[in-house]
């Protein structure tokens, strides 16, 4: 009966993060499609950023949570200036001015995009051009995510809508997608991040994620992946 189902049955979403210059699959949280979620997305993003960087710009679909989850990591408390009047103002989390998001909005007449509004949340539009480094209509979206995501579908069949290989655990799920990750990144070239060498008969290298980020120097094969040892801290 439904009521001695476990509390982790029912529907998951997996939010993913990626790096769009090397398409790095930076981490994923499986949960709801609350703030909650996206605050916990964001989280790992941070913890993987080296302090000494700026922090990037982020870039989503029309979803809310986004914006509420960005504010809620790297926002700064301020206390609105009293006026003498009634109680006094509770400190707030605002957008620090380092901070920039750019939420992707696609309007549809049926089922066909007709138009793609990039909405600019927070940060200043030169800022984010230049960090981009993008002329004033380059291109700026969720293409590769999109992708990303019918790779995800086509490679797990565990992400199939009403097919028979559904996860029937969590901790199998979230497994699964953390070898998912690490095929991707390691084991699959990507054709937008070959690279020309003319060296004999081939005019182009081919490479990973790991590889245009300079984790290592080659493309991996599936032995090598899984019987990798990781270091134990």
């Amino acid at each position: 009966m439904k009521d001695y189902d476990p509390e982790e049955y029912g529907d998951v979403y997996s939010l993913t993060a990626m790096k769009s210059d090397t398409r790095l699959f930076l981490c994923h949280h499986e949960g709801s499609r609350t703030s909650k979620d996206a605050m916990e997305l964001f989280a790992m993003v941070e913890q993987m950023r080296s302090k000494s960087s700026l922090t990037p710009v982020f870039t989503s679909d029309d979803w809310d949570p986004f914006e509420e989850g960005l504010v809620n990591i790297y926002g700064i408390l301020e206390v609105p200036p009293y006026k003498g009047i009634g109680r006094k103002p509770l400190p707030r989390l605002i957008p620090p001015e380092d901070l920039k998001y750019v939420k992707i909005e696609k309007k549809k007449v049926g089922e066909t995009v007709v138009e793609t509004v990039k909405n600019i949340v927070f940060g200043n539009k030169k800022d984010i051009l230049k960090m981009l480094e993008i002329e004033e209509n380059g291109y700026i979206g969720t293409s590769y995510v999109e992708r990303f995501n019918l790779t995800i579908r086509a490679s797990l069949a565990r992400f199939i809508r009403r097919g028979m290989n559904f996860s029937k655990k969590m901790r199998m799920h979230t497994k699964a997608l953390d070898l998912f990750q690490a095929w991707y990144n390691f084991v699959k070239p990507h054709d937008s991040l070959k690279i020309k060498i003319n060296c004999g008969n081939r005019r182009w290298g081919y490479r990973t994620p790991a590889m245009a980020e300079k984790f290592t120097d080659h493309i991996w094969n599936l032995g090598e992946l899984l019987g990798f040892r990781v270091p134990v801290k």
